[in-house]
């Protein structure tokens, strides 16, 4: 007998391929049957045509603490996500080494999260443990993320490191990959990851091929330099052998709108010759960091104390306003390009400047009758540098040339928030796609939407028995009604959650009915399929 039936669906299992009528069976956790199946279950679901999909992966998030505090998942499951992949960009939560600990989690709270509580690891693999012992209702697999690691070794120094720090790194990568990490995440944009060279990246890239690992890049420009930044990347990659990742490929500010195609020549290309090369993609036209991610590099030497320091010194506060005032060569501009009116609070660290969250710098620094750049120094010394933003800086017209770009996957990028207004893909990245891209625009087909949120994302990660639904995988399921599913959450009211999906199943557990969470914490650490040979 079986577990489960799910009956009478419209099965898109994932492949591409046009859905068919039929019946999904489970046991013990795995898909058993599909077809018009006739056995017996000891629970029969019957969902009148409702599409029947393997559970959507999120392939680049940022909830690598918020999985500890909200192990239940609601805002992703409650979109038919059952898979999540963190440390991205570089930002993790380990390894963290304890006399430089102020200095990792000022570096990754703005993006993860403030907790209250001590982390109780130190390595990679330890974190992984905890992250296991949690029992969350969703599945997680995670990246080394190498701003981490720099901080552990180099801590913001901008310098290459030493012979020493490098073999350090590398240990330390190896250990990660040996504990199941999927692979390396860069952050170029941020520092410390922005004061390393390409040689530097390709050398600690050499760890991956043992390990079949990934190399995830968010790029070190997607202004002006976004197309030598994927040139870069790409390099690193092609002298490393490895497979190459490129984190929400965009192209920001409107005197580059249209590069994206530039770009996607640049992967294509690259393919061409014999690289592995993928991208991902969220569905928004605004993207989502921290308020420091607009200083020049130089002022975020240091870690945080050293740019709140830059910012009380007169003479560097005139030259980062002066740098913020005109185009760089050697770094993107983005509020030269932009303008402050595009980049909104989404949240503050303090309450003092909570009635700030969903204005734009222009607008407070008129409130306040200040210069923005001064305004927004004052404001990060206010809020001790934490301070998150959305900017609105892309072209919807290239959001949907990567939406529909074969290579693309979906991913929502979405951070952490507890307060203020979250970008609202947080809560709306996997139905917006089934509302706005395949229903309205047409630009993908169902079953292309689906691909590129199950199989796709499972073969690029790792992820084993998963993101199909065939005999022997395992059981993690999304049904959804194809003509109402759709995102509700809005810039202005973002914590909203999505219509049209009715069950969520997770290693065959119902997780979500309706609109309701079952408690159920069937989930877990995901391992890459790759590291087990290794140990």
């Amino acid at each position: 007998m079986l577990d489960l039936i799910i009956r009478g669906g419209r099965i898109a299992d994932g492949t591409g391929n046009p859905w068919f009528f039929g019946d999904v069976g489970v046991k013990d956790g795995r898909i058993a049957a599909i077809g018009k199946l006739e056995q017996e279950a000891a629970k029969i679901v019957d969902v009148h045509g409702s599409v029947i999909a393997p559970g959507f992966i999120d392939g680049h998030c940022h909830s690598d603490l918020m999985i500890f505090d909200y192990p239940h998942s609601d805002i992703k499951l409650r979109q038919g996500v059952t898979t999540e992949v963190v440390g991205n960009c570089g930002l993790a939560p380990a390894p963290y080494v304890k006399d430089r600990a102020d200095m990792l989690r000022t570096y990754v709270q703005p993006v993860l999260g403030h907790t209250s509580w001590d982390w109780p690891w130190e390595t990679v693999g330890q974190y992984m443990e905890h992250l296991a012992a949690n029992r969350p209702s969703e599945n997680v697999a995670t990246y080394v993320a190498h701003g981490a690691l720099r901080i552990a070794v180099t801590g913001f120094d901008n310098r290459p490191a030493t012979r020493e720090e490098l073999e350090r790194m590398k240990q330390i990568l190896d250990e990660g990959m040996r504990a199941g990490a999927i692979g390396l995440s860069i952050g170029l944009l941020y520092a410390p990851g922005s004061y390393t060279s390409r040689e530097e990246l390709a050398e600690l890239c050499s760890v991956l091929p043992k390990y079949d690992g990934l190399l995830s890049t968010h790029i070190r420009g997607e202004g002006n330099n976004l197309i030598p930044s994927v040139k870069e990347v790409i390099w690193i990659a092609e002298k490393a052998g490895v497979a190459l990742h490129i984190s929400h490929l965009k192209a920001a500010g409107k005197a580059n709108w249209g590069k994206v195609l530039e770009a996607i020549e640049l992967i294509e290309d690259a393919r061409a010759r014999g690289m592995d090369v993928t991208c991902d993609v969220y569905p928004y036209n605004a993207g989502s960091t921290t308020l420091t991610t607009v200083l020049p590099p130089w002022a975020l030497e240091g870690g945080i104390e050293g740019t709140l320091a830059a910012f009380r010194n007169p003479v560097l506060r005139a030259r980062i306003r002066e740098e913020l005032g005109e185009e760089q060569t050697t770094w993107d501009n983005l509020v030269c390009s932009t303008g402050w009116q595009s980049v909104i609070i989404s949240a503050m660290h303090t309450e003092r400047n909570r009635g700030l969250e969903g204005l734009s710098i222009a607008e407070i620094a008129e409130q306040r009758g200040q210069h923005p750049v001064d305004c927004m120094m004052d404001l990060l010394l206010e809020e001790d540098g934490r301070i998150s933003i959305v900017y609105f800086h892309m072209s919807e017209d290239d959001v949907k040339q990567v939406v529909g770009y074969e290579k693309a996957l979906i991913a929502s990028d979405s951070l952490t928030c507890e307060t203020g207004k979250p970008h609202p893909r947080l809560y709306g990245t996997f139905p917006r796609i089934f509302a706005k891209y395949v229903r309205e625009q047409k630009v993908l087909s169902l079953e292309q939407a689906v691909r590129k949120m199950t199989s796709f994302p499972a073969q690029r990660f790792k992820l084993g028995k998963r993101g199909l639904l065939v005999p022997g995988y395992i059981a993690d399921i999304a049904v959804f009604d194809p003509y109402a599913i759709c995102d509700n959450a809005t810039f202005e009211q973002p914590r909203q959650y999505p219509d049209g999906i009715s069950h969520v199943f997770v290693g065959g557990a119902e997780t979500i009915s309706g609109d309701k969470h079952t408690s159920a914490r069937h989930g877990g650490l995901i391992r890459a399929t790759a590291c087990c040979q290794h140990h």
